[in-house]
């Protein structure tokens, strides 16, 4: 059984999705369920929490087939095929596919392959390349049998970002509470529609294709594309701005994400914090995330000898609370 494919995705940028991301990684590792993640924001933000600019310019110099996300499939805009990842182990039980910045001029291959592979021949090579980022991602998980696949990407409607959601089973919207959060919501949910729907006919052209006769083994993604719940941002993240106008935005997500993305009725009075889809508000740490991205650890892993005393202890512990309470309740949202 192939693991989950969990996508954390907004098309409006600055809502925590790196930094959210990071932590559930590690806490899932700390759960013991290993863990396999895939930087597919072409700025490379989550590799950049991991590692130093002298560890990531060594990998990105190399250039070795497989070393970063675009070394593993750079070959398909060629001649050659899919590269096989180099994972790097972060902790036992938690792995990273690394990101690249050179894979934004991948998008160019998606982009001209999507109506080619609508055609009434020639399709194995547009398929191959469309699902290019579900095939990384399932042999990453195979190599370590991973239980879970924790993808970052970045803040567009773009082919890259179409080619990901297609690979994923899960999604998840983190949200701010701001006019452009709620706009970006409210495309958000046609959008996947959208691309699911326009998966799904490629599916049926390659299945009733020749072609997928002589490629038997050749496995595609299914776009589940299930969206299991939004997470907001704690109001304190923007001092400089008062309660009510936080509360103002905030209260309008409940029914928003019904409308936008369920397709359902959007006449609900319910707050965030009464709302079954609303998976968690994410707390401001302020001074403990500058001090865990220093010592490249999560904030509920920082210790004394980190400068994480007083205060700072006692937030350490609500964060590793937080970050637990989170991580099992996306687990029973995908059966993990």
């Amino acid at each position: 059984m192939k693991p989950p494919v969990l996508t954390f995705f907004n098309n409006k940028g600055g809502v925590g999705k790196t930094s959210l991301i990071y932590h559930l990684a590690w806490m899932y590792a700390t759960l013991r369920k290993r863990v396999v993640i895939i930087d597919l924001d072409p700025q490379a933000n989550l590799t950049a929490a991991f590692f130093d600019e002298e560890t990531i310019e060594k990998i990105w110099n190399s250039r070795v087939e497989g070393s970063t996300i675009y070394q593993c499939v750079k070959p398909l805009t060629g001649v050659g095929d899919i590269a096989a990842p180099v994972l790097k182990k972060i902790i036992p039980d938690l792995y990273l596919v690394p990101g690249d910045v050179a894979l934004s001029g991948y998008e160019d291959a998606l982009s001209s392959e999507w109506p080619n592979s609508m055609a009434d021949n020639n399709l194995y090579r547009p398929m191959r390349i469309l699902s290019s980022f579900w095939q990384v991602m399932q042999m990453a998980a195979a190599k370590i049998e991973a239980d879970i696949i924790l993808v970052d990407i970045g803040p567009n409607l773009g082919a890259i970002n179409r080619s990901v959601l297609i690979a994923t089973d899960y999604v998840v919207i983190p949200l701010g509470a701001d006019l452009f959060s709620l706009q970006g919501l409210k495309n958000l949910g046609p959008t996947l529609r959208s691309w699911k729907r326009l998966w799904h006919k490629r599916l049926a052209n390659w299945n009733e294709s020749q072609e997928s006769k002589d490629h038997e083994s050749f496995l595609l993604p299914q776009a589940k594309m299930q969206p299991i719940g939004y997470l907001c941002q704690q109001h304190s993240v923007r001092l400089d701005r008062p309660v009510t106008a936080y509360d103002k935005w905030v209260n309008r997500i409940p029914g928003i994400y019904r409308q936008a993305v369920l397709s359902e009725e959007s006449g609900t009075s319910i707050k965030p914090v009464d709302d079954p889809y609303c998976l968690a508000t994410i707390k401001h740490y302020r001074s403990l995330i500058p001090m865990a991205q220093e010592h490249r650890k999560p904030i509920f892993n920082l210790t004394s000898a980190d400068g994480a005393i007083g205060s700072h202890a006692n937030a350490v512990q609500d964060a590793g609370k937080d970050f637990r309470m989170l991580a099992k309740k996306i687990a029973e949202k995908i059966k993990l």
